[in-house]
């Protein structure tokens, strides 16, 4: 039985869509919305394979990409308090890298820095090319492993950049290890005690944080399962304890659906940066088109068209198993959707279920009444 909705607000269409993600084989989601109605909190599935329990109705989660959200709203208030321009190059700041010159901060968070993906890049052909261990055998063997970002860029910059500085866009993780090292050296602090004084801290997020070296998930939570292919067999393994510094400062975050829904809503609500730089997170590249809209800075702009919410803005996530974070609001921040899903044994296209899946609950959300 899922948990009583909040204040008494029953909302069986958003149910059935989370139910949806378990019918088609995901293990279990929980997922909060909040609108002018009030909260509605619900889960799906089940915490743990072989057991009935359901999964907890705000238990943590790795949270994957949603970290780049964090990172970028760091990075703007340096930009706001004047210690670094947006269009700024940001080799000067980080010598010991040897960055082309033309990289600005802006592109960094915006994703046309041309910056090969140290997790792994599509070739020509179009064939998936890994770069460091974050898929397969090879991940699960190693998903202990400790990485420092500096490890991870110089393995990125080891790589042909995929075109010239400001020429084109392509998701890529090094940029978001690079911001972290940017920050640090602006602040002279690590990233995580920045995060904690400037967001987590003002806004009592205490169940969200940067795990560094940590492998386990504090407090009740879901477990996540992976996979994959060993020679000729597939096997499934838990993968709740996982060591996510393999994508430092780019998608290694840990977070609940409360903390993320507090999070977005009061990013949105220009709590956290001055109007011009959140305008600014919000103009998407041209070129940037997919699943969850066009890229901004460190933020998805979808338009859901006149007949539902018109635009709106996401940043979800994916680590590199097990676990999925969902993250949407308007633009005023005052509807959102946090969302955590956890994968199963289960053998699931998700690239064929997921964008119907994802499309229907962001529209039960967003286009419902």
């Amino acid at each position: 039985m899922a948990p009583a909705a909040v204040a008494g607000q029953e909302r069986p269409g958003v149910q059935r869509a989370i139910q949806a993600f378990v019918d088609a084989g995901f293990a279990g989601v929980q997922a909060r919305v909040r609108d002018e109605r009030g909260e509605w909190v619900g889960t799906a599935g089940v915490r743990k394979l072989g057991a009935s329990a359901k999964p907890p109705a705000n238990g943590s989660f790795w949270a994957g990409s949603v970290t780049k959200s964090f990172v970028a709203t760091v990075v703007l208030q340096l930009v706001a308090e004047g210690e670094i321009g947006l269009d700024e190059p940001v080799a000067g700041h980080l010598p010991e890298f040897g960055l082309d010159e033309r990289i600005t901060v802006r592109m960094l968070l915006q994703h046309t820095s041309g910056l090969y993906n140290y997790t792994g890049e599509l070739g020509p052909d179009g064939v998936f090319v890994p770069g460091v261990a974050a898929s397969g055998k090879e991940w699960v063997d190693n998903r202990f492993r400790s990485y420092e970002p500096a490890e991870l860029v110089r393995f990125a910059l080891a790589k042909p950049a995929r075109f010239e500085p400001g020429a084109g866009w392509s998701y890529s993780n090094t940029n978001y290890t690079l911001a972290q090292l940017l920050v640090e050296q602006l602040t002279g602090r690590p990233l995580g005690e920045e995060l904690q004084r400037r967001i987590l801290k003002p806004l009592g997020l205490r169940n969200t944080m940067l795990p560094g070296d940590r492998t386990t998930l504090p407090g009740p939570h879901a477990h996540g399962y992976y996979r994959y292919q060993d020679g000729e067999e597939w096997k499934v393994v838990d993968v709740s304890r996982q060591n996510l510094s393999v994508v430092e400062g780019a998608g290694d975050i840990l977070s609940t659906t409360a903390d993320l829904q507090t999070y977005f809503s009061a990013l949105n609500k220009g709590r956290l940066l001055p109007a011009a730089l959140l305008a600014e997170m919000r103009v998407p590249h041209p070129d940037s088109a997919g699943l969850f809209g066009r890229y901004g800075l460190g933020t998805y702009v979808l338009d859901t068209g006149s007949d539902c919410a018109g635009v709106i803005v996401n940043h979800n996530g994916s680590p590199p198993g097990g676990y999925g974070a969902l993250m949407y609001s308007s633009l005023d921040g005052s509807r959102t959707l946090t969302a955590s899903l956890t994968s199963g044994d289960a053998d699931v296209n998700v690239g064929a279920v997921f964008p119907g899946l994802l499309d229907g609950l962001v529209k039960e959300v967003f286009c419902g009444s």
